[in-house]
């Protein structure tokens, strides 16, 4: 029964996207557009370019990608407990947490180009401005849903600090963290490709650029499906993360479940 579950997740899951690759080849194999080459080209192209930009433009964009949407997650939850516990410091902070909400990141890359200038530093930072967000409100929402009663036992019996955090309010938060985490995880591809294309040298998002400029626009189109593969490579990675990290979340849902 497993195997076949897995079975029909898997093909659920690929199913839609072969659709649209084989619609997209049927709707090419003869194209002479300039701006819209055939897929048998693109896809023709891929490890010609790529190969040569690995080391160059694929890694550092990752390594990137993964440092601020790390920083993203840290700086969210160290925030949002805090926030989610106490109402009167909510309360105070949230005019400005509101403002600074909705000014859209890539509008502040400007300024941290002028503070930062143009490496690593800025990049990172317009990752973490707009993926905190996402693991910021849902800490807060979550650390106020946690169940009141607990919160009255866990201090009958003394548990208080480090610990209570720990075996109370990080896992009672946890399902809305991990769902702030998964909106945060796309946030952060798109904002690593957005910086990449303001002044730098390396990353994907200069390379899908640089091709655009030098008129290579197979490979631009290559860069563009590199970024999709890698976005569907670190949606399953999350997925099998969050299974574990939840798994007691899960067991507890199936169980009520049954019971209804």
């Amino acid at each position: 029964m497993t195997a076949r579950r897995t079975l029909v997740a898997a093909v659920s899951a690929l199913g839609l996207p072969v659709v649209l690759f084989a619609l997209w080849w049927l709707a090419t194999v003869g194209s002479t557009s300039f701006y819209l080459p055939p897929l048998r080209a693109i896809v023709g192209s891929f490890g010609a370019t790529w190969a040569s930009r690995w080391t160059s433009d694929v890694l550092p964009s990752i390594g990137r990608l993964l440092i601020g949407y790390a920083g993203a997650v840290i700086a969210g939850v160290a925030l949002g407990v805090p926030l989610g516990g106490r109402p009167r410091l909510r309360a105070a902070l949230e005019p400005a947490l509101e403002l600074f909400r909705a000014i859209p990141p890539p509008a502040l890359v400007p300024v941290f180009m002028l503070l930062f200038g143009i490496g690593t530093p800025m990049k990172l930072l317009v990752i973490v401005s707009g993926a905190v967000w996402p693991v910021l409100l849902n800490t807060i929402e979550g650390v106020r849903a946690v169940d009141e009663v607990l919160s009255d036992t866990c201090r009958s019996y003394g548990i208080t600090g480090l610990t209570r955090l720990r075996v109370l309010v990080l896992r009672g938060a946890s399902p809305q963290i991990v769902t702030g985490m998964r909106q945060a995880l796309s946030i952060a591809i798109i904002l690593m490709v957005i910086s990449e294309m303001f002044a730098s040298s390396s990353g994907l998002g200069y390379a899908i650029v640089d091709f655009q400029r030098a008129f290579s626009i197979p490979q631009m189109w290559s860069g563009i499906l590199l970024l999709g593969a890698l976005g569907v490579v670190l949606s399953l990675g999350f997925g099998v993360f969050e299974a574990r990290a939840l798994r007691w979340y899960h067991g507890q849902r199936g169980a009520h479940r049954e019971d209804g």
